[in-house]
């Protein structure tokens, strides 16, 4: 399969589109989610406030940092026991035309192959994990093992409301910034954003899909008789189908990833035309690039929220790009035999094609979206390497309003490194940045290495780990090292080869996904509170600029520095030694 020079034509559109998209969505965003005291629940505003007063609330209520993660955390800890209760009974709930069982009944293969079937918990207590921490990695097969109703109520539900907590993170984290006397209130700030953002932005996209031929349907599956079924005496095949365009909108554009088929938008329902293609990825990082908008209204200084955007924009084209270059080789299984030497199309669409799969694979992991439109475990290494490092690194726009966040604690530490080397006490935005605030930046930026590290070391040296592999060596480490980097970052793809849905990987990666998530949440809005609570300094011609090019490449040194302490070894010992190995 030659490559046509239009191939190079989508990842420019996939790139544009989104671009020019954010920044009427990002001054909408500010002015629909930040309204001036004196407008609060008058007008449009006034239907979350309508919504609030369901569970108590007549007017906002002004919260205090902790006051704020108080609410955030018990949210989610009801969504957690909520989702729960429902995929274990969903066999005796409505919108079950399949007749689906309880997820717990799943079952697992365990570490040599063997299938054990009956009650699994593990599996339940992983989903349910994935999709309150925005992540979507999944252990099973959505068209196989759900309902339409727990597809609807539960993963819909939790789609919408997840990415939403992160942005509602981020309103507090730049009311603090800001100076404000308080971060606002959660629940208003929940309402707003899925009325005002999530629905009507997911209401556009899921109606171009369906234009498009992606299913929306409550129909149970179709039976089809293949044309050489009588002669073969073949059974009728089942079609799995469902409200798809309704799932992969919000799928998307809330970054989840996951897919309501198994083979996820590598599947002709959910990804049937290259127009859905790029619809699809565009909006995968259309609203994260918003958000850095957003932070610009809303910090009243658009000048350093585009250095931020900068930072995250040239460190996503930048790896995508090398994606596209890696992938556009051919694939080591072809090395020696007598084919001729095209692009790597081992685990891609035909439809696709290799650039539009490595810049799925690029955008979706530099975003916390873990869709998929081609196996990444097929990919080249340096290819492969490319989604792995970009979740490592974790502030390449990432979750919406998390990857600001993300972003945020590198500002912090890269503004004191430079108070280190002029001999000035650090300041950001006009608050002195000391100790307090760069133990807890610190705190957060070693929790994601850690998590990543500690569990693929374990997993690569023990059986209930190794065994679970597809491949020996360096590109088995790299499936182990990938999915745990990918439960940390809360991203959700995964390289597949690997066996995943075991008892050990279940409940080890459940608990990654939830100390990747809310740790990186609710510790950058307390240092967003210690800095509110400090008197501004006057700006002087010492002081630190964080609104030029000098300052987006300290940040971007800084990112890149920590990354490769973190993560360099790792990363040699998996697609890198996979890569030297296959030029062999």
């Amino acid at each position: 399969m030659a490559l046509a020079p239009t191939s190079f034509l989508h990842p420019l559109w996939a790139f544009g589109v989104p671009i020019a998209a954010s920044f009427p969505l990002g001054w909408m965003m500010a002015r629909s989610l930040d309204p001036k005291e004196a407008k609060a629940g008058k007008g449009l505003d006034a239907l979350p406030m309508f919504l609030c007063r369901l569970i108590g609330r007549k007017t906002p209520v002004k919260m205090s940092w902790k006051d704020y993660c108080i609410a955030l955390l018990a949210f989610n800890a009801a969504l957690f026991v909520i989702t729960f209760t429902l995929f274990y009974v969903q066999q005796h709930l409505p919108l079950n035309p399949d007749t689906k069982g309880s997820l717990g009944a799943l079952g697992y293969k365990d570490s040599a192959g063997v299938q054990h079937d009956g009650v699994d918990t593990g599996v339940v207590f992983n989903t349910v994990c994935s999709f309150v921490t925005n992540t979507n990695l999944q252990h099973y097969s959505g068209e196989q093992h759900l309902s339409y109703f727990s597809q609807l109520a539960c993963i819909l539900w939790l789609m919408f409301v997840t990415p939403a907590c992160g942005l509602c993170a981020m309103l507090a984290v730049l009311r603090g910034l800001r100076g404000d006397s308080h971060m606002g209130d959660f629940y208003v700030d929940l309402m707003r954003t899925v009325l005002f953002v999530f629905l009507p932005f997911c209401f556009v996209i899921a109606t171009l899909l369906i234009a498009s031929g992606v299913p929306m349907t409550f129909d149970a599956a179709a039976k089809a008789t293949p044309l050489d079924g009588v002669a073969a005496k073949m059974e009728a095949q089942t079609i799995c189908r469902g409200p798809v365009a309704a799932i992969i909108a919000i799928k998307q554009s809330g970054t989840n990833g996951g897919g309501f088929f198994g083979p996820n938008s590598a599947h002709p329902f959910e990804n049937p035309t290259p127009w859905t293609n790029l619809l699809s990825v565009a909006s995968i990082v259309a609203l994260p690039m918003a958000s850095m908008v957003m932070a610009g209204k809303m910090l009243r200084n658009a000048r350093h929220a585009a250095v931020l955007y900068g930072v995250m924009l040239t460190l996503l084209i930048t790896g995508t790009s090398i994606a596209i270059w890696a992938e556009t080789a051919p694939s080591a299984a072809t090395h020696g035999l007598p084919v001729v030497a095209e692009p790597n199309m081992e685990g891609k669409e035909t439809r696709v094609g290799p650039v539009a799969s490595a810049t799925w694979a690029g955008m979706t992991s530099g975003t916390s979206n873990g869709s998929v439109n081609s196996m990444h475990d097929s990919l080249n290494p340096l290819a492969g390497m490319i989604p792995m490092s970009h979740m490592m690194l974790n502030v390449v726009f990432s979750g919406i309003g998390a990857g600001f966040e993300n972003l945020f604690i590198y500002v912090i530490v890269a503004v004191f490194l430079a108070g280190l080397m002029v001999g000035r006490t650090p300041e950001y935005l006009g608050k002195k940045v000391e100790a307090r605030e760069v133990k807890l930046a610190m705190l957060v930026m070693l929790i994601h290495p850690v998590l990543i590290l500690a569990g693929a070391a374990l997993f690569a040296a023990q059986p209930f780990g190794a065994k679970t592999v597809a491949n020996p060596g360096s590109h088995g480490f790299s499936e182990i090292l990938y999915e745990f980097t990918s439960a940390a970052a809360n991203n959700g793809s995964g390289f597949e080869g690997l066996g995943d849905n075991t008892p050990a990987w279940n409940v080890a990666t459940g608990i990654v996904l939830l100390l990747g998530r809310f740790p990186a949440l609710v510790l950058p809005i307390a240092l967003a509170g210690f800095l509110a609570a400090k008197k501004r300094v006057p700006e002087t011609t010492g002081t630190l600029r964080t609104d030029n090019l000098t300052f987006a490449g300290m940040l971007i040194g800084t990112v890149l520095l920590v990354g490769a302490l973190s993560f360099m070894p790792a990363v040699v010992l998996g697609p890198v030694a996979d890569h030297l190995v296959a030029l062999k």
